[in-house]
């Protein structure tokens, strides 16, 4: 599994980027996953369903299934969150997982930066990221790739993780 991952201020554009890029992956004959770091609380479930309400009475997992998908939620209940290590682990076997936060990790990165959400750009204290994408000109020394062309910025990530050569 290679893994590529996307750092940026909220409101940045990462999850449309990201959106993007995963069906010319798919396209590209790879399975893709993605993990994707909350810095807040967040529950799939909803209040008053069953499985909400066997959590709520302790079960540390629960695992809900039909004929479309599948989702397992695991309570933490004071142990600390998983790092990106232990959550790229409980994945299913992948040619790429993408990730989405989780901004401290050691994997590669492209920062998604736009000046109008003024904020700073985040590389030059993370030295994992690799390149920027944005939707305006920009002077670094990475490289910087345009922000409305998905595709340039797919080829890029597909060399970055050497899958560039895999195809249907």
């Amino acid at each position: 599994m290679r893994v590529f991952g996307f750092a940026g201020w909220s409101g940045s554009g990462k999850t449309t980027l990201i959106e993007q890029l995963i069906p010319r992956f798919i396209a590209h004959g790879l399975t893709v996953s993605l993990v994707k770091h909350a810095h807040h609380e967040f529950d799939l479930d909803q209040p008053g369903k069953d499985s909400f309400r066997h959590r709520e009475a302790g079960c540390r997992e629960v695992l809900v299934t039909s004929a479309a998908r599948w989702a397992l939620q695991h309570e933490l209940r004071g142990r600390p969150e998983l790092t990106l290590d232990e959550a790229l682990q409980r994945l299913s076997p992948c040619d790429l997982a993408l990730v989405e936060g989780f901004k401290g990790s050691p994997i590669p990165k492209l920062e998604v930066y736009r000046e109008s959400v003024g904020k700073p750009l985040l590389h030059p204290r993370d030295p994992e990221i690799v390149a920027v994408a944005t939707d305006g000109p920009l002077a670094t020394a990475l490289p910087v790739l345009p922000l409305g062309d998905p595709d340039a910025v797919a080829t890029f990530i597909l060399r970055q993780v050497s899958l560039e050569t895999r195809r249907n």
